[in-house]
């Protein structure tokens, strides 16, 4: 079987990723999660305070699962003397690469309290592809 090339440069990603968090050098990733196997689902929690669920993109590609939040807010103020306008953007994302397949169309998600929690039903296993071919 053959790898594909572009799955061997986003794992040396992830191992980067990982080296950066455990060496406390600087925080690669910006979105703290806990990812559970459990027997018949993946189950991926994310901390997002600050984000509502409308800022929120969850997607799933492969085994790969992409998390991305995007929050822009400004405010106002006028009064006689002074006028004053503040803004203020903070996007995070990260991605990481499940440890199985899963069933796409069956991924649920839910939002509450800042905490973004991902369920992905895992696939069936593909199985043997080999095919016996009879000889003549």
């Amino acid at each position: 079987m053959q790898r594909n090339p572009f799955d061997e440069i986003e794992d040396l990603f992830d191992r980067m990723g990982r080296s950066f968090e455990e060496s406390g050098i600087g925080r690669f990733q910006d979105i703290s999660l806990d990812v559970v196997d459990a027997d018949e689902a993946i189950e991926v929690v994310a901390d997002l305070p600050g984000f509502e669920k409308d800022d929120l993109d969850v997607s799933v590609s492969g085994r790969r699962l992409t998390i991305a939040a995007d929050h822009e807010e400004s405010s106002e103020v006028d009064d006689d003397q002074y006028v004053r306008r503040e803004q203020s953007q903070r996007s995070v994302s990260r991605t990481i690469t499940l440890p199985t397949e899963v069933v796409r169309d069956e991924v649920a998600a839910s939002y509450r309290n800042g905490v973004l929690t991902v369920t992905l039903p895992k696939a069936e296993p593909a199985g043997d592809d080999s095919t016996q071919i009879d000889i003549e």
